[in-house]
């Protein structure tokens, strides 16, 4: 197996916790947030949306680093065929957590692997089953209030204080983090394996 930090990795993401996830398996980077922007007006399926986002922002990146791996990743909430992004305000919060309170919903991540002088553009997603027990009013207000999860897809983290009001997780739990990490591991191995 080829040793990863042999490659020079750039993550087109500015997400602390993508971040802490790569650096989790000791892989060597550096950040350059894309300036893509997700348009969820446009007619695409779920995981068609997430896979052509992240592709978006790994190429917006690797334009200027032709040589290197760019990493680039989109992750939404999905309820029934309707896809939450990120929360605008509190009220935008609290309507979207109302909304998953009892139900279960899927939590999809795209990644997308390019470098451009090797002219490798691999794309794919992950997807992990989220239930979320009965919330009151009160539990959403307090979450909003203390935590503030405006940068976070559907308005939760996981990984804080919210994680005592998930009943049940069928997946990837990274996944939900924002970042598939066994099936980006796979994914990255099996490229390098073709070089």
């Amino acid at each position: 197996m080829k040793h990863l930090n042999k490659y020079p990795i750039v993550l087109a993401s500015g997400s602390p916790r993508r971040k802490q996830l790569l650096e989790q398996i000791d892989l060597e980077f550096e950040v350059v947030p894309s300036q893509i922007n997700e348009d969820f007006s446009i007619n695409l399926s779920p995981t068609d949306f997430v896979e052509h986002y992240a592709q978006e922002k790994a190429k917006d990146v690797a334009k200027s680093y032709p040589d290197k791996w760019v990493i680039g990743a989109d992750t939404i909430v999905v309820l029934g065929s309707h896809i939450l992004g990120k929360p605008k305000d509190g009220n935008d919060s609290f309507h979207m957590l109302k909304q998953l309170s009892g139900n279960t919903h899927q939590v999809i991540t795209g990644v997308s692997i390019q470098n451009i002088n090797q002219d490798i553009s691999n794309s794919f997603h992950e997807r992990t089953n989220v239930t979320f027990n009965s919330l009151s009013d009160n539990v959403i207000n307090y979450y909003i209030e203390t935590y503030k999860p405006f940068d976070k897809a559907g308005s939760y983290g996981i990984q804080d204080w919210f994680s005592v009001c998930v009943n049940r997780i069928d997946g990837c739990f990274y996944n939900v983090m924002g970042f598939p990490l066994s099936s980006f591991y796979s994914h990255f191995i099996d490229l390098l394996e073709t070089q």
